[in-house]
């Protein structure tokens, strides 16, 4: 009775070591995310499982490049993924289908590799506050976005996008990519 008794106990430790190990990386470190739209193509379409990561972000600030997933922010509930184009304190246009970021009055050099040719249309000029952020679909014309409610807080970002893990065909990891 008593090694009936402790092998109980043993699956019970068990059971709460791994509950408290999924709540803890689920809540702390890295988190599914499935994408809903088009929105991301042609880097993510409707229905990839993507695995972001929440710890980074506690260590440094967003860059460049890298595909972030946020509370949208006029409905907190709801989660979105886009690209981070503009950073704190720089002036983001938009014109004649070209994006520009300037930093300390100079304009850098965005090079938009991921997209093809011609996508973005519209017009925009916005100067980032120091926790803002300006994020935009690689599909722009069918993305809602920085263009459409504004600029993102940082408070909002929840993460970056590290891997794709399904389709499984189109699993890989992600990195920002280089300007």
């Amino acid at each position: 009775m008593k090694k009936i008794l402790w092998s109980f106990l043993e699956v019970v430790e068990t059971l709460v070591i791994a509950v408290v190990a999924v709540f803890l990386v689920r809540n702390f470190i890295a988190q599914p995310f499935l994408v809903s739209g088009s929105s991301m193509e042609p880097s993510f379409s409707d229905g990839n499982y993507l695995l972001i990561d929440e710890l980074t972000y506690r260590f440094r600030p967003p860059e460049r490049g890298e595909v972030v997933v946020f509370r949208y922010p006029l409905d907190r509930r709801a989660f979105y993924i886009k690209r981070v184009i503009g950073l704190p304190g720089e002036r983001v246009v938009i014109e004649n289908g070209e994006v520009s970021v300037m930093k300390d009055g100079e304009e850098l050099d965005l090079k938009e590799a991921y997209l093809p040719v011609d996508v973005t249309r519209g017009s925009f000029d916005v100067t980032l506050s120091g926790s803002e952020y300006f994020v935009m679909g690689d599909n722009r014309n069918f993305s809602f976005d920085s263009r459409s409610w504004g600029s993102l807080s940082g408070e909002d970002i929840v993460g970056v996008v590290r891997f794709r893990l399904w389709p499984v065909n189109e699993a890989m990891a992600f990195t920002a990519p280089a300007y």
